[in-house]
């Protein structure tokens, strides 16, 4: 069958239960439309129906997440070249298109427009199953911790509706012991009761390290409240069926760790990665997830660019070296290499003289550990690119 087009643009505006397709030629011109059921027969007579139209079928999506991932992998499977093209950008440009409605219809026509038009958006490529793994497996941990945060801030909510010299007395979401003691005491009057000898002996039967000092701080905690507060008892059910809650969630997130840990340490970058200072397997996961084989970066630049930590020039006429803070970048990304810079220049070695040098320069704390971030992504770069482990002092180069 003979084709009408030479090469032809899909946009696909990406949704959990369906998906928007629009085709268009070289002019711009819409040569179809049409909604497509999140279905592996549906999408499969989309690409069908493409090829069909042209020879060369170029295709662009707006969302590289779970929600398109049977669209990407159907199509990467097909050998058809994909394109990203970011949330931002289909929002900005829909202004420059006639009409002011918002539908995915036209979404799906800004994205193919725009993948016509331009030639810099980040190809999209099967990702190998040990970065699809370890995406999931960060994500699940990203979503743990948010619920432990969520956990502990009702917790010491209704605590607080109990005994607020008892909520102040502890950080509980360092410290084991005291929501091993919430289980079973919650108000004043039952730490009042039990005593601290008897505390710490139970404590001291469910493992709790430093059972005396938990002790004597919660009884100390409850001697300085004797007046019983409205709704005590059905407060303190809920906080100790929160504490139980917060002990098994604990537990899920040491086994999700783990197991991040252990599939992270099956990558062959995994021991140059670690060997890094502040650079610890869970860090390490993030960054692979992120940034998978590194072949979307042309240089270590462009990498501390996604990161958010190149400044953007803001030059107008005379004005020259103005830089600024970017906005758009990977907070993640960013997240790793500030919290690995900050851990390591806790430590004598050459990120702390680093990071020592920049204050005496007059930078501040926040100013001297981006910068030195900065410095760790080329560090980290010529590591994975050398394929050798980190040294504190530069590799010696011997003479021809």
């Amino acid at each position: 069958m003979s084709t009408s087009h030479a090469r032809i643009w899909v946009g696909i505006d990406a949704g959990k239960g369906h998906h928007w397709a629009v085709a268009v030629d070289a002019d711009g011109e819409t040569l179809f439309s049409t909604k497509v059921i999140n279905d592996e027969a549906q999408i499969l007579t989309l690409i069908d129906t493409a090829r069909e139209r042209a020879d060369d079928v170029r295709w662009a999506v707006d969302i590289s997440g779970r929600a398109s991932t049977l669209l990407l992998a159907l199509l990467i499977a097909h050998g058809q070249q994909v394109v990203y093209v970011p949330g931002r950008t289909v929002n900005r440009m829909s202004g420059a298109y006639r009409g002011e409605a918002k539908t995915d219809a036209k979404d799906a026509l800004v994205i193919a427009d725009q993948a016509r038009m331009r030639r810099d958006f980040a190809p999209l490529n099967a990702h190998p199953e040990l970065v699809t793994t370890l995406q999931l497996l960060t994500n699940y941990r990203a979503d743990l911790i948010a619920d432990r945060v969520r956990l502990i801030n009702r917790l010491r909510d209704l605590l607080v509706g109990i005994c607020p010299a008892l909520e102040r007395a502890f950080d509980y979401s360092a410290a084991k012991g005291p929501v091993v003691m919430l289980t079973e005491y919650q108000t004043a009057a039952a730490l009042r009761r039990i005593g601290v000898k008897r505390l710490t002996t139970w404590l001291e039967r469910r493992n709790v390290r430093g059972a005396g000092d938990v002790a004597a701080k919660a009884v100390e905690a409850a001697q300085s409240q004797t007046t019983a507060l409205p709704g005590e008892k059905r407060a303190a059910k809920l906080v100790c069926d929160l504490a139980h809650q917060l002990l098994a969630l604990d537990e899920r997130i040491k086994d999700n760790d783990r197991e991040i840990r252990e599939t992270f340490r099956t990558d062959d970058r995994a021991e140059i990665i670690e060997s890094m200072p502040g650079m610890g397997p869970v860090l390490g996961a993030e960054f692979v997830a992120i940034v998978g084989d590194l072949s979307g970066y042309k240089d270590a630049g462009r990498l501390a660019s996604h990161a958010g930590l190149a400044p953007v020039a803001r030059d107008s006429g005379r004005r020259t070296g103005n830089h600024h803070r970017p906005k758009r970048y990977n907070r993640r990304l960013r997240h790793i290499f500030y919290m690995a810079a900050q851990t390591a220049m806790m430590r004598p070695g050459p990120s702390r003289d680093y990071y020592l040098r920049k204050r005496s320069e007059g930078l501040l704390h926040t100013q001297a550990l981006l910068s030195l971030a900065r410095r760790r992504v080329d560090v980290l770069w010529a590591m994975l690119r050398d394929k050798r482990l980190f040294t504190s002092a530069p590799p010696v180069t011997q003479a021809a």
